[in-house]
């Protein structure tokens, strides 16, 4: 990071004062980096040495590995080798590009020995600013789980060097750091260091450390079992990493939403997300996260073929070989459930011997992103996937207790269902009911948190659930949304038209009812004079839809158009979705009741035009019901009929 008083003449040289202001003071990291770049190419102009260094070293920003696309990650790198070339190599400037060149190259290759040599470089060579600048880079390359002590001991070693610089972001920075330090290792005094820097803060605001910050407070409420409130918190922690400029934007929100919703039991909903994320040239270099959140989620919501595919690009040719980073817990652990779902004893394996040395951490992403729990609930997944079941249920029992401490109460009744299941598996003295007890203690937690427990624990644990359960389809309504269930599956999809009539179908397995009573609901039946039967209140003949209905639906068609656009331009998918919906079915009401060139189409009844809507409605729920999950939309598929009269026939 460059100091505002090792600028010469601050009035010749406003860009780069100016872009030292944006990246010191303000956090700013959009527009430094815009001013950086400006500043860069006048100096080179120039022919201003020093200015160009000090333009390069500001290009690459706060942190490390800032622009992540391939050209823009060169174009850092060349920057600070061109400006090592014109500048006095004997000079701090010329230690400070080393330092963060170092850096650079470390970072992508999941190394730290360059910059761990500069390091020492910048201790012996005594300037503040340069050895602030190299603790700090040094220890965003040490970030793996093996790191910790090294790590916490920059962290402080920072905050004392920034009462010798007497920059702020150096302080901001340091606390930052040890904050992040203490959490990565379930220190108990981890949020007594985030208060510390929360009080810094709120004397000046700093974008880029508030973002960080934010983030860390979105984990802490997820941990908590707040589902709304983390919610919320999370998309307001990306409008801050949107006003910092801060390329983890995309990647934390997406990690935010990915841990929501495993806790909430709503992991199948994320399949189009990952799907799409998974290949963002805007995530670091060394994180393989979102790849084995997508084998684990598309394996558990049974796409066997996706999860296999993920798994098999995750695992390459060595799990081994993936670099430790700051997510490599989180990725190990979504190696460790997409084997589990998918059956594959030598994934699990390989996985439990690269955790193990780790059992004493809990699953935390970035800079405290997300936390998944404790490691323990990791080894004890993959020993029940190797079938070391004795193995299993001590690492589940230890990490009930090791989720109690991190105050992780979804994580308490995750583990907690596992051990149960741990326990029917292994069915030793007193194990079933035990694995009852530890069941029942889950399920009432889940409740209490609004979780829905996978469905893992087999028919020991419940001799009432010995029979296999007939295999159909469940609908539940959870305000806006559809929950749909098949076994161990799950599919969340916003309310329709279509799928408030699939949910009928779903409630009354076997029975046919008229396309015409699902179009009219019971309700409005219930009221017709004499107890007429829909067939007899859709039998008269008139129009079906008389001319003012018809400009209604038209100028509503209108509005819905305009708020769509709107929605997409905001990236409001959810509720623009919802709006295409209606809007198929408005235009589905029109198309039924005109006629040739226009005019309004007149038959006996409603019957027909109820079988045509109703049919469509359906088929579009489907449809976005095999969006979340292929398996659950086709075993729908397969035993929905519809017509003029429509059922769900499970099998």
């Amino acid at each position: 990071m460059v100091h505002a008083d090792t600028l010469p003449q601050v009035s010749q040289l406003s860009t780069l004062a100016g872009a030292v202001r944006a990246l010191e003071v303000h956090g700013d990291l959009a527009a430094s980096r815009v001013r950086f770049d400006a500043a860069f190419r006048a100096a080179d102009a120039d022919g201003d040495a020093e200015r160009t260094g000090l333009a390069a070293l500001g290009f690459g920003g706060m942190w490390v590995h800032e622009q992540r696309s391939a050209t823009a990650a060169a174009l850092v790198e060349s920057r600070l080798r061109y400006a090592l070339s014109v500048v006095d190599p004997a000079s701090t400037l010329a230690l400070r590009l080393r330092v963060r060149l170092a850096a650079e190259t470390d970072y992508r290759a999941g190394t730290s020995d360059d910059v761990l040599g500069r390091l020492d470089e910048a201790r012996a060579a005594g300037d503040p600013v340069a050895l602030a600048e190299a603790l700090s880079l040094a220890h965003h390359c040490l970030l793996g789980p093996e790191h910790g002590e090294r790590r916490l001991a920059l962290s402080r070693d920072l905050i004392a060097q920034s009462l010798v610089t007497k920059r702020r972001s150096d302080q901001l920075t340091g606390l930052l750091w040890h904050a992040v330090d203490l959490l990565l290792t379930a220190h108990p005094h981890a949020e007594r260091a985030l208060a510390d820097l929360q009080a810094e803060l709120a004397r000046a605001e700093h974008l880029a450390i508030r973002f960080v910050e934010r983030a860390v407070t979105v984990m802490l409420r997820l941990r908590e079992g707040a589902f709304a409130e983390a919610e919320a918190l999370a998309v307001a922690c990306a409008e801050q990493g949107h006003r910092a400029g801060d390329v983890d934007v995309t990647g934390w929100y997406g990690a935010h939403l990915i841990a929501l919703r495993w806790f909430q039991g709503r992991s199948a909903e994320l399949i189009p997300m990952l799907t799409h994320q998974v290949h963002s040239p805007t995530f670091s270099a060394v994180d393989n996260s979102h790849l084995a959140a997508l084998a684990a989620v598309c394996a558990l919501s049974g796409d066997r073929r996706q999860a296999t595919g993920a798994l098999a690009r995750l695992v390459g040719d060595d799990l081994g070989a993936l670099p430790r980073s700051s997510s490599w817990l989180v990725t190990m652990y979504g190696a460790v459930e997409a084997a589990a779902a998918l059956d594959d004893a030598g994934t699990a394996a390989s996985a439990y011997r690269l955790l193990a040395p780790f059992a004493h951490l809990p699953m935390v992403a970035s800079l405290g992103v997300t936390c998944f729990g404790s490691t323990r609930h990791a080894l004890g997944v993959a020993a029940l996937t190797t079938g070391d079941l004795d193995v299993a249920v001590r690492h589940l029992r230890a990490a009930v207790r090791d989720n109690w401490a991190l105050g992780h109460f979804p994580a308490v009744a995750l583990s907690r269902s596992r051990l149960a299941q741990a326990l029917a598996r292994r069915s030793g003295p007193g194990d079933a009911a035990e694995a009852r007890r530890e069941l029942g203690t889950a399920r009432q937690e889940a409740s209490d948190l609004g979780m829905a427990l996978p469905d893992a624990v087999p028919a020991a644990t419940h001799p009432a659930a010995a029979q296999p359960p007939a295999r159909a389809v469940t609908c539940r309504r959870h305000g806006g949304r559809w929950r749909i269930e098949l076994g161990r599956r799950a599919a969340v999809v916003p309310d329709s038209v279509g799928m408030a009539y699939l949910a009928v179908l779903i409630a009354n397995p076997g029975a046919e009812i008229p396309a015409v009573e699902l179009a009219v609901g019971r309700a409005a039946l219930d009221r017709v004079a004499g107890g007429v039967t829909a067939e007899q209140a859709a039998a008269s003949a008139q129009p079906v839809l008389d001319e003012v209905a018809r400009r209604a639906y038209q100028r509503r068609l209108a509005h819905l158009q305009a708020e769509i656009d709107a929605l997409e331009q905001a990236n409001d998918l959810l509720r623009a979705e919802r709006l295409r919906d209606e809007r198929a079915w408005l235009l589905d009401e029109l198309a039924a009741s005109t006629g040739l060139r226009g005019r309004t189409r007149e038959f006996a009844g409603g019957t027909e035009r109820a079988r045509v809507s109703v049919g469509k409605a359906i088929r579009r729920a489907l449809d976005r019901v095999g969006r979340c999950d292929p398996v659950i939309a086709e075993e729908l598929r397969s035993h929905v009929t519809t017509g003029v009269r429509c059922s769900y026939r499970p099998a």
